[in-house]
């Protein structure tokens, strides 16, 4: 299964276009490798998604094309949450 339709199926994500423009601009990782939204996804994979200053880490624990809203929790087990810290950019001293 692409991993933006198991985001969307799941409802870790709500839209699958949005699932999309986050694995565009390289925010989930599956088993520590940067991917794609057309990426596929397996049973026993772990996704980790950057949601704003916090990551996400699940794994996949089952795929389905039909998923109730009461079962779509069911398809992943979240593993851990972390708050990432907002990095300050760096001042370049231009004179010298």
């Amino acid at each position: 299964m692409r991993l933006d339709k198991f985001l969307k199926n799941s409802r870790l994500i709500k839209r699958r276009t949005l699932a999309k423009e986050v694995a565009d601009q390289g925010r989930i990782t599956i088993n520590g490798k940067v991917v794609k939204a057309s990426s596929p996804v397996k049973v026993g994979d772990e996704l980790a998604i950057r949601f704003g200053q916090k990551i996400v880490t699940v794994r996949v624990e089952e795929l389905k094309d039909i998923v109730r809203k009461e079962e779509a929790a069911n398809m992943f087990t979240i593993l851990k949450e972390e708050k990432v810290e907002k990095i300050e950019p760096e001042f370049i001293d231009d004179e010298e």
